[in-house]
Protein backbone atom coordinates (compact mmCIF):
# COMPACT_ATOMS: atom_id res chain seq x y z
CA UNK A 1 0.00 0.00 0.00
CA UNK A 2 1.38 3.13 -0.81
CA UNK A 3 1.54 6.59 2.37
CA UNK A 4 1.44 9.77 1.33
CA UNK A 5 4.65 11.15 2.84
CA UNK A 6 2.91 14.23 3.18
CA UNK A 7 -0.48 13.29 5.11
CA UNK A 8 -0.86 13.30 8.54
CA UNK A 9 -3.09 10.33 10.31
CA UNK A 10 -7.11 11.78 10.96
CA UNK A 11 -7.70 9.80 14.39
CA UNK A 12 -6.43 9.98 17.37
CA UNK A 13 -2.58 9.25 18.14
CA UNK A 14 -1.78 5.42 17.13
CA UNK A 15 -5.74 4.70 16.45
CA UNK A 16 -6.29 5.02 20.01
CA UNK A 17 -10.15 5.34 20.90
CA UNK A 18 -11.47 6.72 24.25
CA UNK A 19 -14.68 6.92 26.12
CA UNK A 20 -16.29 8.10 29.20
CA UNK A 21 -17.36 5.27 31.71
CA UNK A 22 -19.85 5.62 34.54
CA UNK A 23 -19.14 1.99 36.33
CA UNK A 24 -22.42 0.36 36.91
CA UNK A 25 -23.19 0.53 40.88
CA UNK A 26 -25.80 -2.36 40.26
CA UNK A 27 -25.16 -4.64 43.29
CA UNK A 28 -24.35 -8.23 41.98
CA UNK A 29 -24.99 -11.64 43.83
CA UNK A 30 -21.81 -11.68 45.12
CA UNK A 31 -22.49 -8.52 46.84
CA UNK A 32 -20.27 -6.02 44.73
CA UNK A 33 -20.96 -3.50 42.58
CA UNK A 34 -19.96 -2.77 38.98
CA UNK A 35 -19.84 -3.82 35.21
CA UNK A 36 -19.52 -7.19 33.34
CA UNK A 37 -16.53 -9.27 33.16
CA UNK A 38 -15.31 -9.94 29.95
CA UNK A 39 -12.00 -10.26 27.87
CA UNK A 40 -10.88 -8.80 24.28
CA UNK A 41 -9.68 -10.87 21.35
CA UNK A 42 -7.23 -8.23 19.68
CA UNK A 43 -7.06 -5.10 21.77
CA UNK A 44 -5.26 -4.08 24.69
CA UNK A 45 -7.29 -1.35 27.14
CA UNK A 46 -6.67 1.35 29.36
CA UNK A 47 -8.31 2.93 32.41
CA UNK A 48 -7.55 6.50 33.32
CA UNK A 49 -9.53 6.82 36.88
CA UNK A 50 -11.54 10.48 37.10
CA UNK A 51 -13.35 10.30 39.75
CA UNK A 52 -14.50 7.77 42.80
CA UNK A 53 -12.95 4.75 44.06
CA UNK A 54 -13.15 1.29 43.16
CA UNK A 55 -11.39 -1.61 41.94
CA UNK A 56 -10.84 -4.00 38.34
CA UNK A 57 -10.88 -7.87 39.20
CA UNK A 58 -8.33 -9.50 36.19
CA UNK A 59 -8.07 -12.80 35.47
CA UNK A 60 -5.39 -14.77 32.88
CA UNK A 61 -3.56 -17.49 32.29
CA UNK A 62 -0.90 -16.13 34.96
CA UNK A 63 -2.64 -14.39 37.63
CA UNK A 64 -5.92 -13.51 39.64
CA UNK A 65 -5.57 -10.19 40.87
CA UNK A 66 -7.19 -7.30 42.13
CA UNK A 67 -6.39 -3.77 41.73
CA UNK A 68 -7.35 -0.57 43.70
CA UNK A 69 -8.80 1.90 41.35
CA UNK A 70 -8.60 5.67 42.63
CA UNK A 71 -8.17 8.91 40.81
CA UNK A 72 -5.18 9.15 38.66
CA UNK A 73 -4.46 5.37 38.52
CA UNK A 74 -3.59 4.27 34.66
CA UNK A 75 -4.31 0.45 34.75
CA UNK A 76 -3.91 -1.76 31.18
CA UNK A 77 -4.25 -4.83 30.33
CA UNK A 78 -3.60 -6.64 26.62
CA UNK A 79 -5.76 -9.19 24.80
CA UNK A 80 -7.05 -12.53 26.70
CA UNK A 81 -7.02 -10.59 30.21
CA UNK A 82 -10.60 -11.10 31.63
CA UNK A 83 -11.55 -7.92 33.61
CA UNK A 84 -14.49 -6.56 35.65
CA UNK A 85 -14.94 -3.20 37.55
CA UNK A 86 -15.82 -3.02 41.43
CA UNK A 87 -17.79 0.42 41.79
CA UNK A 88 -17.23 1.45 45.22
CA UNK A 89 -18.39 5.22 44.96
CA UNK A 90 -18.71 7.18 42.12
CA UNK A 91 -15.96 5.16 39.90
CA UNK A 92 -15.66 7.12 36.63
CA UNK A 93 -13.26 6.45 33.92
CA UNK A 94 -11.76 7.32 30.64
CA UNK A 95 -11.37 4.15 28.46
CA UNK A 96 -8.17 4.12 25.70
CA UNK A 97 -8.43 1.51 23.46
CA UNK A 98 -6.49 0.32 20.38
CA UNK A 99 -7.81 0.09 17.24
CA UNK A 100 -9.91 2.98 16.29
CA UNK A 101 -12.45 1.13 19.57
CA UNK A 102 -12.86 -2.18 18.27
CA UNK A 103 -13.39 -2.94 21.83
CA UNK A 104 -16.29 -0.73 21.12
CA UNK A 105 -17.31 -3.06 18.03
CA UNK A 106 -17.11 -6.48 18.71
CA UNK A 107 -13.57 -7.46 19.81
CA UNK A 108 -15.40 -8.20 23.38
CA UNK A 109 -16.56 -11.70 24.64
CA UNK A 110 -18.46 -11.41 27.96
CA UNK A 111 -17.71 -14.47 30.33
CA UNK A 112 -21.26 -16.34 30.27
CA UNK A 113 -21.81 -20.05 31.02
CA UNK A 114 -20.57 -22.17 28.39
CA UNK A 115 -24.59 -22.58 27.47
CA UNK A 116 -24.35 -19.45 25.78
CA UNK A 117 -21.11 -19.57 23.98
CA UNK A 118 -22.16 -22.61 21.79
CA UNK A 119 -22.07 -20.04 18.75
CA UNK A 120 -22.52 -16.74 17.93
CA UNK A 121 -26.26 -16.75 17.37
CA UNK A 122 -26.91 -18.13 20.77
CA UNK A 123 -24.69 -15.79 22.37
CA UNK A 124 -25.83 -12.68 20.48
CA UNK A 125 -29.36 -13.42 21.95
CA UNK A 126 -28.24 -13.35 25.40
CA UNK A 127 -26.50 -10.34 25.17
CA UNK A 128 -28.44 -8.25 22.74
CA UNK A 129 -29.51 -4.49 23.89
CA UNK A 130 -33.03 -4.06 22.38
CA UNK A 131 -34.02 -1.10 20.79
CA UNK A 132 -36.11 -0.40 23.40
CA UNK A 133 -37.21 2.01 26.73
CA UNK A 134 -33.82 2.51 28.70
CA UNK A 135 -35.93 0.98 31.89
CA UNK A 136 -35.83 -2.26 29.36
CA UNK A 137 -32.42 -1.52 28.17
CA UNK A 138 -30.97 -1.49 31.94
CA UNK A 139 -33.21 -4.55 33.28
CA UNK A 140 -31.26 -6.68 30.18
CA UNK A 141 -28.20 -4.90 30.58
CA UNK A 142 -27.94 -5.59 34.16
CA UNK A 143 -29.26 -9.50 33.28
CA UNK A 144 -26.24 -10.12 30.83
CA UNK A 145 -23.83 -8.88 33.66
CA UNK A 146 -25.34 -11.10 36.08
CA UNK A 147 -25.20 -14.18 33.71
CA UNK A 148 -21.59 -12.92 33.26
CA UNK A 149 -20.60 -12.86 36.79
CA UNK A 150 -21.85 -16.42 37.20
CA UNK A 151 -19.42 -17.81 34.35
CA UNK A 152 -16.77 -15.69 35.55
CA UNK A 153 -17.18 -16.65 38.97
CA UNK A 154 -16.72 -20.66 38.10
CA UNK A 155 -13.68 -19.56 36.52
CA UNK A 156 -12.09 -17.68 38.99
CA UNK A 157 -12.17 -20.23 41.21
CA UNK A 158 -11.29 -22.90 39.14
CA UNK A 159 -8.48 -20.83 38.95
CA UNK A 160 -7.41 -20.07 42.40
CA UNK A 161 -8.02 -23.84 43.08
CA UNK A 162 -5.43 -25.18 40.54
CA UNK A 163 -7.50 -25.48 37.68
CA UNK A 164 -6.66 -23.51 34.58
CA UNK A 165 -8.77 -25.65 31.74
CA UNK A 166 -12.00 -23.83 32.12
CA UNK A 167 -10.53 -20.40 31.92
CA UNK A 168 -8.54 -22.11 28.61
CA UNK A 169 -12.02 -23.07 27.60
CA UNK A 170 -13.68 -19.95 27.59
CA UNK A 171 -10.83 -18.51 26.01
CA UNK A 172 -11.43 -21.27 23.16
CA UNK A 173 -14.78 -20.39 22.74
CA UNK A 174 -14.75 -16.63 22.72
CA UNK A 175 -12.32 -17.48 20.00
CA UNK A 176 -14.72 -19.39 17.96
CA UNK A 177 -17.15 -16.86 18.30
CA UNK A 178 -15.69 -13.98 16.78
CA UNK A 179 -13.92 -15.86 13.72
CA UNK A 180 -15.94 -14.32 11.42
CA UNK A 181 -15.82 -11.41 11.78
CA UNK A 182 -11.75 -11.28 11.84
CA UNK A 183 -11.68 -10.02 8.04
CA UNK A 184 -13.80 -6.65 9.08
CA UNK A 185 -11.67 -6.08 12.32
CA UNK A 186 -8.68 -6.47 9.89
CA UNK A 187 -9.89 -3.44 7.60
CA UNK A 188 -10.69 -1.50 10.74
CA UNK A 189 -6.43 -2.17 11.37
CA UNK A 190 -5.20 -1.17 7.86
CA UNK A 191 -7.23 2.19 8.04
CA UNK A 192 -6.40 2.75 11.62
CA UNK A 193 -3.04 1.54 13.15
CA UNK A 194 -1.72 0.39 10.33
CA UNK A 195 -1.98 3.23 8.21
CA UNK A 196 -0.89 5.49 11.09
CA UNK A 197 2.57 3.48 11.97
CA UNK A 198 2.85 3.83 7.88
CA UNK A 199 2.68 7.35 8.01
CA UNK A 200 5.00 7.74 11.03
CA UNK A 201 7.63 5.88 8.53
CA UNK A 202 6.79 7.36 5.12
CA UNK A 203 7.52 10.90 7.28
CA UNK A 204 10.58 9.76 9.37
CA UNK A 205 12.10 9.02 5.85
CA UNK A 206 11.35 12.09 4.29
CA UNK A 207 12.06 13.76 7.47
CA UNK A 208 15.87 11.93 7.24
CA UNK A 209 16.11 13.03 3.23
CA UNK A 210 16.21 16.22 4.07
CA UNK A 211 11.87 16.66 3.11
CA UNK A 212 9.85 18.47 5.99
CA UNK A 213 6.57 19.09 3.52
CA UNK A 214 4.37 17.34 5.81
CA UNK A 215 4.44 19.69 7.89
CA UNK A 216 2.89 21.70 6.21
CA UNK A 217 -0.67 20.08 6.69
CA UNK A 218 -0.78 20.06 10.30
CA UNK A 219 -4.06 20.27 11.13
CA UNK A 220 -6.21 20.69 14.90
CA UNK A 221 -9.40 18.84 15.18
CA UNK A 222 -12.05 18.60 17.89
CA UNK A 223 -14.59 16.46 18.80
CA UNK A 224 -17.77 16.09 21.59
CA UNK A 225 -19.23 13.17 22.47
CA UNK A 226 -21.41 11.82 19.69
CA UNK A 227 -23.53 9.14 22.50
CA UNK A 228 -23.89 10.55 25.90
CA UNK A 229 -25.23 7.30 28.33
CA UNK A 230 -25.58 4.11 26.51
CA UNK A 231 -25.31 0.97 28.44
CA UNK A 232 -22.41 -0.53 27.66
CA UNK A 233 -20.92 -3.98 29.90
CA UNK A 234 -19.30 -2.08 32.65
CA UNK A 235 -21.35 0.94 32.86
CA UNK A 236 -23.22 4.15 30.68
CA UNK A 237 -20.68 5.42 28.29
CA UNK A 238 -20.14 8.86 26.22
CA UNK A 239 -18.64 7.99 23.05
CA UNK A 240 -16.82 9.64 20.43
CA UNK A 241 -17.00 9.50 16.62
CA UNK A 242 -13.53 10.74 15.62
CA UNK A 243 -13.44 9.29 12.25
CA UNK A 244 -16.47 9.47 10.85
CA UNK A 245 -17.07 5.87 10.59
CA UNK A 246 -17.40 4.96 14.38
CA UNK A 247 -19.51 1.55 14.40
CA UNK A 248 -22.57 1.27 16.86
CA UNK A 249 -20.81 0.76 20.29
CA UNK A 250 -22.59 -1.88 21.97
CA UNK A 251 -21.48 -4.61 19.24
CA UNK A 252 -20.37 -7.86 20.05
CA UNK A 253 -19.57 -11.09 18.39
CA UNK A 254 -22.22 -10.73 15.27
CA UNK A 255 -24.44 -7.47 15.28
CA UNK A 256 -27.05 -6.08 17.33
CA UNK A 257 -26.54 -3.70 20.12
CA UNK A 258 -24.73 -6.92 22.63
CA UNK A 259 -21.15 -5.84 22.99
CA UNK A 260 -20.42 -3.55 25.45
Amino acid sequence: MSVDPAASFAGLPGAVAVSHLSVYDWEAADGFRGGTPHLHLTCSEAYVVTEGRGAVQTLGPEASDTTPLKPGALVWFTPGTIHRLINEGGLRIVVLMQNNGLPEAGDAVLTLPPEYLTDPETYARAVRIPDAAEAEQAAVARHRRDLAIEGFTVLRSAWEAGDPEPLLDFQRAAAMLVRRRVADWRSRWEVGAAEAARQTGAQLDRLAAGDDSHLAQARTRTRFPAAHGKFGMCGRLDTYDVLGSHDDPDRGPDAGREGL
